[in-house]
């Protein structure tokens, strides 16, 4: 997607939406570039942009933050917007901010004193929860419930009264996916 180094005109230039369809034989001068607003669904040549974005080599063109962080071997996860209970990072920022504020005289030097602290306040157990949060949230999702149907299932489980503090009812435990012995 970038004109080579010797390129006469164009030395490390992306190659734009013509010039990279023109060169797999697939540019359609009577469509637009791209669409002023979303292709609609299921199309496959509205516009040139979304012949591009079929491509075999284009879809398997990973991005540069991916390459990057993968290159230092990292692991990269791309996470659904606007979706914050699917992030449990957003927990690990909302629980240090709450350790700021709690923590403040509204001075810059006790925020530069407070952040390493707070970063350091917050539990790895306390993670680890947000992540099983995290991945019942997916679950839930999964299964075909919306955000309001999985709140209402979490706020009815976690509101009844348990006597003993070890055991789960079994009509309770007989909704997991585990069998009791």
């Amino acid at each position: 997607m970038v004109f080579p180094e010797d390129h006469p005109d164009y030395s490390n230039k992306p190659k734009g939406i013509k010039f990279a369809l023109t060169e797999h034989g697939r540019y359609q001068s009577e469509l637009r570039g791209k669409c002023q607003s979303w292709c609609e669904d299921g199309a496959t040549a509205c516009c040139n942009k979304q012949i591009l974005e079929f491509e075999p080599d284009f879809q398997a063109q990973k991005s540069l933050v991916r390459e990057t962080i993968e290159d230092a071997s990292h692991l990269c996860l791309f996470l659904p917007k606007f979706h914050c209970e699917l992030n449990f990072i957003e927990f690990f920022w909302g629980k240090v901010k709450k350790y700021i504020q709690d923590n403040c005289d509204e001075t810059f030097e006790t925020l530069k004193r407070n952040i390493p602290l707070a970063l350091q306040s917050v539990q790895l157990s306390t993670i680890h929860l947000w992540e099983h949060c995290t991945h019942w949230w997916m679950n839930t999702y999964h299964a075909g419930l919306d955000t309001k149907a999985a709140q209402v299932q979490v706020q009815e489980f976690s509101s009844k009264k348990y006597k003993l503090h070890q055991r789960v009812p079994e009509a309770v435990a007989s909704s997991f996916d585990f069998q009791i012995e």
